[in-house]
């Protein structure tokens, strides 16, 4: 598998760990992520993305905006004395990899609100609130 691409995400940690697929769902996490949950960061590696993809948008930015936003994934994590804690034994494949997050994440506060916060840390616009995979979608649209 060739790597082009490191993918960060921030979530729910019940919702990402409990449900790899949507056939997996299950009643628990879906009330925590509607409530309060604790958060989790996942990280996973991408190959090569055929453009134009309807679910991957591309930016560019200078240098030291993309410092920032790397300053912020990073922030994410919650870190040990040998730096950022891996959940164990929480993967999908033997690409990724799960680690304790920094926030709570909640039906207010979920993982489009995370992205649009980073994509401002970056220099970019977006809305004030991005619940929803659709109004983040239409915030960049708007803005960028």
């Amino acid at each position: 598998r060739e790597v082009r691409y490191i993918v960060f995400g921030w979530g729910g940690r019940a919702f990402y760990l409990e449900t790899p697929t949507w056939s997996e769902l299950k009643l628990v996490p879906v009330m925590k992520a509607l409530t309060l949950d604790a958060s989790v960061m996942h990280v996973d590696v991408a190959g090569a993305i055929v453009e134009p993809h309807p679910e991957v948008v591309g930016f560019d930015i200078g240098e030291e905006r993309f410092a920032a936003l790397l300053d912020f994934i990073d922030a994410s994590f919650q870190r040990g004395p040998k730096g950022p804690l891996l959940v164990p034994d929480a993967a999908y494949s033997s690409f990724d990899r799960f680690y304790e997050a920094n926030g709570h994440f909640n039906a207010l506060v979920g993982c489009n609100t995370w992205t649009a916060a980073a994509l401002r840390t970056a220099g970019l616009r977006t809305g004030w609130w991005n619940p929803l995979p659709a109004s983040l979608g239409l915030s960049i649209r708007l803005y960028d």
